[in-house]
């Protein structure tokens, strides 16, 4: 991966987790996953990645 990406990976995860971490201990579990999520599109948006990225949970979690 190159370095550039991997750095722009970080800031997402950095944005992501700090909007969700907002809502942390107020039992709003959905408010928390919706504010990551457009935290995360909202940093992924300007980045040129070549692909295309899906964002979910997966089956296995019962993440909102």
């Amino acid at each position: 991966m190159p370095r550039e990406l991997a750095i722009e990976f970080s800031r997402v995860t950095e944005a992501a987790a700090l909007a969700g971490y907002k809502w942390l201990g107020r039992g709003a579990n959905n408010t928390a996953d919706d504010a990551a999520v457009r935290a995360l599109r909202l940093m992924l948006n300007p980045v040129d990645i070549p692909g295309h990225l899906a964002i979910g949970a997966g089956a296995l979690d019962e993440a909102p």
